[in-house]
Formats: C-alpha cells, sequence, structure tokens
C-alpha cells in the first residue's frame, strides 16, 4: 500500500516537471510568434494550452483522491497539498504564454512589437525560457540553493519589464497608443510568468524546510 502511494507521489512530482516544460515551450513559441508576426505559431500556442489545463485537473483529482484515502502526515502531507498550489501556478504560466501568442494573433500581418523594444521582449522570452526550466529541475532534485538562484534570475526579468516602460515614458516614444497597450499587456505576461516560477520555487523551499522564508532569510541576510 504504501509503495503504491509513494508512486503516486512520484507521478505528481512527474506531472509538476511536465508542466514546466510544456509552460515552457508555450513561451518560447509565444516570444517567435510575436516578434516573428507568425499566426500559424500563434494558433498553435493558443491551441495546445489544453495540455497544461489537463494535467492540473488530472494532477489535483490524484491529489484529492490521495488525502481522501493515505490521510498523509508530516512531508508527504506537505508534498501532497503543495504540489496542488504549484499546479495552479504552472497552469496559470501556460495562460500567460497564450496571453502572449494572443497578442501575436491579434495584431498578424504585423508584429506587435516595434523595432525598439524586439531586443528586450527577445530578452524577457529568453529569460522567461531559462527560469521554467530551473523550476523544473528544482521540482526534481528539490534544490533548495537552486530555488534560490531563481529569485535572482526574477530579478533580471523586473529589470527587463522597467526598461519597458522607460521607454513608453521617455517621452521620445513614436509608435502610437495601441503599440505602447501591446507593450505594456506583454512586458507584464512575462513579469508575471517569472513570479509564478518564484512561486513554484518557494513552495519546493517550504516542502524541504516546512518553513516559509523571505528571499533575504534565503540568502542568509538578518
Amino acid at each position: 500500500m504504501r509503495d503504491a502511494f509513494h508512486e503516486d507521489l512520484d507521478k505528481i512530482s512527474d506531472d509538476l516537471v511536465e508542466m514546466t516544460r510544456l509552460a515552457g515551450s508555450a513561451m518560447a513559441r509565444a516570444t517567435t510568434a510575436l516578434l516573428d508576426a507568425d499566426i500559424h505559431l500563434a494558433e498553435g500556442v493558443i491551441a495546445a494550452d489544453h495540455e497544461i489545463d489537463q494535467i492540473r485537473r488530472e494532477l489535483d483529482d490524484r491529489s484529492i483522491d490521495l488525502l481522501a484515502r493515505q490521510q498523509p502526515v508530516a512531508t508527504d502531507l506537505r508534498m501532497v497539498v503543495t504540489a496542488m498550489r504549484m499546479s495552479a501556478d504552472l497552469e496559470r504560466m501556460g495562460d500567460l504564454a497564450r496571453h502572449v501568442a494572443k497578442v501575436a494573433r491579434l495584431r498578424y500581418p504585423q508584429s506587435a512589437i516595434p523595432p525598439v523594444l524586439r531586443a528586450n521582449v527577445l530578452q524577457m522570452g529568453q529569460v522567461a525560457e531559462r527560469i521554467v526550466a530551473k523550476a523544473g529541475s528544482i521540482i526534481a532534485s528539490k534544490d533548495i540553493d537552486a530555488a534560490v538562484e531563481l529569485e535572482r534570475d526574477d530579478d533580471e526579468m523586473d529589470r527587463l519589464h522597467r526598461e519597458i516602460f522607460n521607454q513608453l515614458m521617455s517621452g521620445k516614444w513614436e509608435f502610437g497608443t495601441e503599440a505602447a497597450v501591446d507593450a505594456t499587456l506583454v512586458g507584464r505576461y512575462y513579469e508575471r510568468f517569472a513570479d509564478h516560477a518564484v512561486s513554484v520555487a518557494r513552495r519546493v523551499v517550504y516542502l524541504v524546510t516546512g518553513e516559509w522564508h523571505t528571499e533575504a532569510e534565503l540568502d542568509g541576510e538578518e
């Protein structure tokens, strides 16, 4: 009975890692669709979002079943409950990739991103891919040090997000209101994508230690 229980726990962990892979792939393709005005790629991202949603539903159903049948305690209980929270974060990351793809579709056949912001958005997409890949590794390895490092990676996304606003508020913006709205939304989608990955990393720290920590505490600061 306990062997079957731990097999179910392993399956839950595997599902979470698979969700990070799908969310990362979705955001990578959404970024390309956005920059290249690729309508087919955008449509593919939008259509594929149901895969992440389905994994979340199955994971949550399995978790609830385990809570009802096994009544886990201590670390096992934290694993089941925390997994359900992480699945919500990862499902939302898939939604944010879909939102980026929808902006690409909305502005087709033009690119929604003006030339002055293309390098910035490309970097945001790269940071998003790196962060979600690390989140998957952290889930699989339960590596607290890597969780702290991921929070630092999020600082880079925040910096890139601020740069978009600096461009919009510089007084030199010449691409109109529509492009400004698109840039504001897209920047927010990437920034929130990274925030959810940070949330996943913090939940892994809680899973391992049983305690919530601020970033400063994890770094050993007072």
